[in-house]
């Protein structure tokens, strides 16, 4: 039987480790990953071994060579011009493969029972074995559903927070029979997640899921590459040491000098041809390579030591990584989570802060405190993007250093010489911020037309209308007033897919920026034209002559934002009677008390002005918050199911489209105009993608993000939605409490529970699992439906915290209390047990 050990991968989420090195070649316990794989194959009789490389691919073929020092026949695959992918690269040595294969990743540490999946595998007679496991935080892997004889129903590769369906995930450990390979083309980019398992799926044929028992960890990114380590050493994993086993928990290599007086605490591992010196203190967990030499009195914490490293005298190592060949020289100090890259030199009583990362061949001055990483940038974030765009505490998360570096990561994305918009509110911290980005697209040659302090569904609309690639926005978060939030325009005015984002996340974190020679860089133009082009699409889209006639009275709160410049001089064209307040620019966001005073306000003001109604205008013009002619407001819930209503009037036999969680309100509203309802994953780009592309759409949104015209543009636009609210009211001759009045009462509660990141995969597959099918929806989170009464409960995963909300609908009120009851104490349960079942793990 012949193995395929995919090791192409360059591992740049490991970087500065692997800037020389393939991912696969990486140590663990001092020996490359591969080598652990091979071993493993070996343990179970597979000998005949395809190796496909890419990455470096000499550095595998000179350590390895043809195999026979471990025992086992390795022939080599390059894919020379271009990476493969994961099924590319077994589709192109299929003639190598004529009876059952097991394909395995190279940069994954494992001590899988492979025996039984391979009986597992020819007893369930599948064409097509997928290796899993479970695990606690299953987003960056592929989830997987099988049914009760285990054969796979469903996949989704990297969920976001709210698509996490189960904790059983893909380990890229395969057992294929030859004949899948038939339905993949030649020589092309393939992934088994994406293209052939899905389509075997499609067409029915055998694929079952194997979950292994054992351990298993995908080394993806550098505090993981440490856990392996000492995973290895507090045998948690079965491995092949290196080294003999001097003592318990104490390996150690040939010809390996230890002074008496050097202090070690197992399990310590400690390779070939070492010296450690005078009073060394070597604590559990460390681990030290070939030819290494430790000075006197240096105080090591875990550190992982690669080969040939020269550690000075009186060095304290705390949980780092120091790279092969590095120097690091007496009195240093380097912290939890630093790397310092291959032969790197660290100068005398030099001190590298915690996480930084300092890059192959760099020399650090003696006394120096490095808190940048060694080329460019702040500390790596693991995570760029939220729920939606970037955001971080002002000045303190988003500064203009980082600014720039989004900026260069974002135009590097781009091809050189595109044009992107750029804009922001008034406040000073955004136009700090949005200067930062600027120069860092600037940097890598993309050309900018520069909108300044603008409203939001402004700087969405022009973009259909300009030559440009995409667009920025930049504003103090609608949610919190210290924080700063960045959001990423397509080409559309569409917020950037999740697939966009990850193009961003890795041109920012491998540091990989295109750096534009002096003629290539950028140019900034200001875009003085934004408002009419925003005017014109606004008065195409409404009734102009229902606004003249109408005698409606609006009183507008502007809450000091740039809107409050925008909209007035658009009303005023139409010849409506609006009453503005609070319209003058302020730098200094409200707070939300801020807000409800002012809302509070707004209600005394339109009841004693006799008012139409009111509004309140907040997010920088993309939401808002309707009082009633009564001085009452309108928010949240009814205020979704009163645009529903008042749009679907106007236009029956309309599309709308609402976020999963929304009441079943929309629904009966929809059946009164005949029209028909989308849900959309909670989270504004899913919105605005299902309104695009969607037929026949006449509104999207909810009360809580705002609303979307698509006829006008894909955003969401307070300032289209408050004309269009006159219009529509003026032409029904109906007030908002009259259609407050006639909405169906529907009960709608939220409630948070806490629940670790740890347990939201595992809580979601026990949901799947005890439910009925039949009664599931999974659009985002899990929903439990009562389809006879129109009620169900929604459990989501909070994108943003370590919470769980669930959410329960019903016109039946005692119905809704008691559903609530039910599964707070049901996911309190779950997360108690997950949590004592961790407390006992060794």
């Amino acid at each position: 039987m012949r193995a395929v050990l995919m090791a192409g991968g360059s591992g740049t989420r490991l970087r500065p480790l692997t800037c020389d090195l393939p991912k696969p070649m990486v140590p663990i316990l001092a020996r490359p990953i591969a080598e652990h794989i091979i071993n493993l194959l070996k343990r179970h009789q597979i000998t005949e071994i395809i190796a496909t490389l890419h990455y470096l691919p000499d550095v595998m073929r000179d350590y390895f060579q043809d195999g026979s020092s471990l025992g086992v026949q390795i022939i080599y695959a390059v894919e020379e011009d271009q990476p493969l992918g994961t099924a590319g690269c077994v589709k192109n040595v299929a003639e190598l493969l004529d009876e059952t294969f097991i394909v395995i990743s190279g940069d994954s540490v494992t001590d899988f029972d492979l025996s039984a999946a391979l009986e597992f595998h020819r007893q369930h007679c599948s064409q097509a074995t997928l290796v899993l496991t479970q695990v606690p935080n299953p987003l960056e892997f592929g989830v997987v559903i099988t049914d009760d004889r285990q054969r796979i129903q469903r996949f989704l590769e990297k969920p976001s927070p709210g698509e996490v369906f189960s904790d059983t995930v893909n380990t890229g450990i395969y057992i294929l029979e030859p004949e899948v390979l038939e339905y993949l083309p030649s020589d092309q980019e393939l992934d088994f997640s994406k293209d052939l398992f899905p389509l075997l799926l499609e067409k029915h044929i055998p694929m079952y899921g194997y979950v292994a028992a054992g351990y298993w960890c995908d080394i993806g990114h550098l505090d993981v590459y440490r856990e392996a380590q000492y995973d290895g050493l507090m045998r948690r994993v079965t491995l092949d040491y290196a080294y003999k086993e001097q003592s318990p928990g104490l390996w150690v290599g040939q010809n390996t000098y230890i002074d008496l007086t050097a202090r070690i605490e197992p399990p310590v591992l400690i390779g070939d041809n070492c010296r450690i010196g005078p009073r060394v203190q070597i604590e559990s967990g460390t681990v030290i390579g070939d030819n290494v030499t430790i000075g006197a009195d240096a105080d090591l914490k875990r550190p992982i030591i690669w080969n040939g490293a020269i550690i000075g005298e009186e060095v304290h190592l705390r949980a780092c990584v120091i790279g092969r060949g590095a120097r690091v020289d007496r009195r240093v100090h380097v912290l939890e989570g630093a790397v310092v890259g291959s032969l790197s030199t660290v100068g005398e009583e030099a001190q590298i802060s915690p996480g930084v990362r300092v890059w192959p061949s760099k020399k650090i001055e003696s006394g120096a405190t490095l808190n940048i990483n060694l080329i460019w940038g702040n500390t790596a974030r693991r995570n760029l993007f939220g729920q939606r765009g970037v955001s971080g505490l002002a000045n303190v998360d988003i500064t203009p250093e980082f600014a720039v570096k989004l900026g260069a990561a974002y135009g590097s994305t781009l091809k050189q010489g595109s044009q992107v918009t750029v804009s922001r509110d008034q406040r000073s911290i955004s136009r700090m911020v949005s200067r930062s980005l600027i120069a860092g697209l600037m940097s890598v040659g993309v050309n900018v037309l520069n909108l300044e302090a603008t409203a939001i569904p402004v700087a969405r609309s022009v973009l259909p209308t300009l030559s440009v690639s995409g667009g920025l926005h930049v504003r103090v978060h609608p949610d919190r007033s210290d924080h700063i939030l960045i959001e990423f325009f397509n080409h559309q005015g569409i917020n950037l897919s999740k697939a966009q984002e990850k193009k961003i996340e890795g041109a920012y974190f491998k540091e990989d920026l295109r750096r534009a020679q002096i003629h290539e860089i950028g140019n900034v133009v200001i875009l003085s034209q934004a408002i009419d082009i925003y005017s014109t699409s606004f008065e195409k889209h409404l009734q102009v002559e229902a606004l003249r006639r109408s005698s409606s009275k609006v009183v507008i709160d502007y809450v000091y934002a740039v809107s409050g410049a925008v909209l007035p001089q658009l009303l005023g064209k139409f010849g409506c009677d609006a009453v503005v307040l609070n319209a003058s620019l302020s730098h200094t966001a409200p707070t939300t008390a801020d807000r409800e005073g002012l809302l509070n306000q707004l209600g005394h003001v339109v009841e004693a002005l006799h008012a139409t109604f009111g509004v309140q205008v907040s997010a920088n013009g993309e939401q808002l918050i309707l009082v009633d002619e009564a001085g009452i407001p309108i928010r949240g819930e009814i205020l979704t199911a009163l645009m529903v209503d008042t749009v679907l009037t106007s236009q029956p036999r309309g599309t709308v489209v609402v976020p999963v969680h929304v009441s079943s309100a929309i629904e009966q509203i929809a059946r009164r105009h005949d029209g028909k309802v989308i849900r959309t994953k909670v989270n504004p780009t899913a919105l605005m993608e299902a309104c695009y592309t969607q037929s026949n759409v006449v509104l999207g949104g909810s009360g809580e993000m705002g609303f979307i015209f698509p006829q006008m543009h894909p955003g969401f636009d307070a300032m289209f939605c408050i004309a269009k609210l006159i219009e529509m009211l003026s032409l029904q001759e109906r007030s908002l409490g009259q259609i407050r009045a006639e909405l169906p009462r529907i009960n709608h509660k939220t409630y948070s529970v806490r629940c670790p990141w740890t347990v939201k995969g595992a809580l979601m597959r026990h949901l799947v699992e005890t439910h009925a099918p039949e009664n599931l929806e999974l659009v985002d989170g899990v929903k439990i439906c009562n389809r006879q009464h129109d009620s169900w409960v929604l459990i989501l995963p909070d994108a943003g915290e370590p919470l769980v909300q669930i959410m329960a609908n019903s016109s039946d009120r005692g119905w809704v209390d008691e559903t609530l009851r039910e599964y707070r104490q049901l996911v309190q349960e779950f997360v108690d047990q997950s949590q004592q079942v961790d407390e006992l793990r060794p």
